[in-house]
């Protein structure tokens, strides 16, 4: 069977511009829409560049034919009645000056149009493209721009975030190199307990949730952003020494310098744990990173090489962690003035079901189960990482124990339960960083949606958190930087706050930071959906590694269902 597209069917304008997200050296992001009147499978644009393009790479489309500034594409996707599909691309130029352009969609009222791949249809291979209120692709996009700003060390040639350079080239313990990884937050430590959890949740995102990379032209990037801190902690992990270090830089100094990270010039201090120092809570979380990391640069971003690398480091510091069990923070002291871990069972079982996933050996399971530390968290976050192994061990055995456990805490935060929400509906556990607990918990809803536990419902409470976040609140204010018309300007962010031809600059400076944090979530309102755009006000407007960590992995979640068709109708705003 010939498949035929009625072009009457399809909505567009001729000579549309393409929208340009974002530009780096030699490459860009943009995007253009597809739109449908009825349900149309398959759809073909040509888009016209002012300058020569190199490649263009489009989602859910191919290129079927182009010279140096003409490309055409072809999209497979069923696009449901009414749905408008953002097809994301990225392309590659030479010369200093990004490219500009316009698209349109080929075919007339009178012209039917027979697509050069038509092949007889496999109706269980076509899906349906749910409607989404806000651009996921692009919040997606943003928040993997923010852990490129967070980057320390010597940055690649394609850094894409203008404002940032080399630093911290001589992080080191007696010549053992320490540099790398992303810096925590708004400041310059590096501290490897947070920085593995959102490790291992943005990994786990990409294992569950590659289409929605996919979907988003974001896969390429998405496995430049998670090599980063994994380089980084192969760095730390010294197996010969019996030694894992876990922070570099000194909090209360690294606190009193408000300026960027490019021109820091105090001592940095190293902290590790070893064998006198036992550290199996940011041991186990760095075995779940490494684990995660093998997983998805040998499926998802293929670097075999490197994914072995991972595996044997994470099998090595996995006997380590074992076999030294105890709370970090009780002799590193400097981590416990900003992350005071209070367990370590939840990181080693986490980090038991990770090497079970990532090897099926069966003593890894066995413990994993052994150390599951049964009953409802308080939190999913880097202190709290129980549902991470729930879920694992779920996905690993389909015991309804296991799930239980996962329905128990979802119980609780979803309304009717025990959690707090605003007036407009934002699922608020603190004062500190609520956003990011919004985020975590949506994602954890996503993925037990994903292991079909209460599908729908989960996936409609965490459409409402990601969309409150993105703009459904009292404000309709974006709480992703750079995301929509309005969001934040005031960032606690030293590198965003201080302008690039200075060496310091002052934290209460008036004025909106110069340097934009794309893609950074905020810490977010109070109980009552107020909100004050202050840089002053660390628990509102501080940024964290941690913060975007379940919230991209939440994003992916909601593109992959979508794509798939089985993402529900957006519930109402509530304000």
């Amino acid at each position: 069977m010939k498949l035929v597209v009625m072009v009457c069917c399809i909505s567009y304008v001729l000579a549309t511009p393409l929208k340009i997200n974002s530009v780096w050296a030699g490459g860009c992001e943009g995007q253009f829409i597809v739109q449908a009147n009825q349900n149309v499978h398959g759809w073909r644009a040509t888009l016209h560049f002012n300058r020569p393009i190199s490649v263009l790479k489009p989602t859910l489309a191919r290129v079927v034919s182009h010279n140096s500034t003409v490309w055409t594409v072809e999209g497979w996707a069923t696009i449901a009645e009414h749905v408008t599909l953002h097809v994301v691309f990225v392309c590659f130029y030479s010369g200093n000056q990004a490219p500009s352009g316009t698209y349109r969609i080929e075919g007339s009222n009178t012209d039917m149009q027979v697509l050069s791949t038509a092949l007889p249809v496999d109706k269980n291979s076509i899906f349906q493209v749910s409607a989404t209120k806000y651009n996921y692709s692009e919040a997606l996009g943003l928040s993997i721009l923010f852990y490129e700003a967070q980057r320390s060390g010597k940055l690649p040639a394609n850094n894409r975030i203008p404002w940032r350079g080399d630093s911290a080239l001589n992080d080191s313990d007696n010549g053992h190199d320490l540099t790398g990884g992303w810096y925590d937050a708004g400041d310059h430590v590096k501290f490897n307990m947070p920085m593995a959890f959102s490790t291992w949740v943005l990994g786990w995102g990409m294992l569950k949730f590659k289409v929605g990379y996919e979907a988003a032209g974001q896969l390429d990037m998405a496995c430049d952003m998670l090599k980063w801190p994994l380089e980084y902690f192969l760095k730390c992990w010294v197996p010969n020494e019996n030694t894992l270090y876990v922070q570099v830089g000194d909090l209360e100094k690294d606190h009193r310098y408000w300026g960027r990270a490019e021109n820091m010039n105090m001592s940095r201090p190293v902290y590790k744990v070893t064998p006198s120092c036992a550290g199996s809570d940011v041991g186990g979380a760095t075995v779940s990173s490494l684990a995660a990391g093998y997983l998805v640069f040998k499926d998802v971003c293929p670097d075999i090489q490197f994914a072995n690398r991972l595996l044997s480091a994470a099998n090595s510091l996995y006997t380590f962690t074992f076999n030294n069990r105890g709370i970090y923070t009780r002799c590193v002291k400097n981590s416990a003035q900003s992350y005071l871990s209070s367990q370590e069972r939840d990181e080693v079982a986490v980090a038991s079901a990770w090497m079970y996933k990532a090897t099926g050996e069966d003593k890894y399971l066995k413990n994993a189960k052994d150390l599951y530390p049964a009953g409802r968290p308080w939190s999913f976050d880097w202190n709290n990482e129980q549902t991470g192994a729930a879920l694992l061990l779920y996905e690993a055995t389909q015991d309804p124990i296991y799930k239980g456990e996962i329905e128990t805490m979802l119980r609780y935060y979803l309304p009717g339960g025990g959690a707090l929400y605003t007036p407009c509906g934002l699922m608020w556990q603190m004062e500190w960083g609520t956003n990011r607990y919004a985020a975590n918990t949506a994602f954890i809803a996503l993925m037990a949606a994903e292991e079909g536990i209460y599908s729908d419902t989960y996936k409609r409470w965490a459409i409402s958190q990601i969309n409150y976040l993105l703009g459904d609140n009292k404000l309709k204010i974006s709480y992703e930087i750079g995301f929509g018309d309005v969001y934040p300007l005031h960032p606690h962010h030293r590198g965003s706050a201080c302008p690039t031809n200075v060496d310091w600059c002052l934290e209460d400076a008036s004025g909106p930071n110069p340097n934009l944090l794309q893609g950074a979530l905020v810490g977010g309102p109070d109980q009552w959906d107020n909100y004050a755009d202050r840089r002053g006000d660390a628990r509102a407007n501080e940024v964290a590694c941690d913060y975007n960590a379940g919230f991209q992995s939440a994003l992916a979640g909601l593109l992959h269902f979508a794509q798939n068709g089985s993402l529900p109708a957006a519930p109402d705003a509530k304000c």
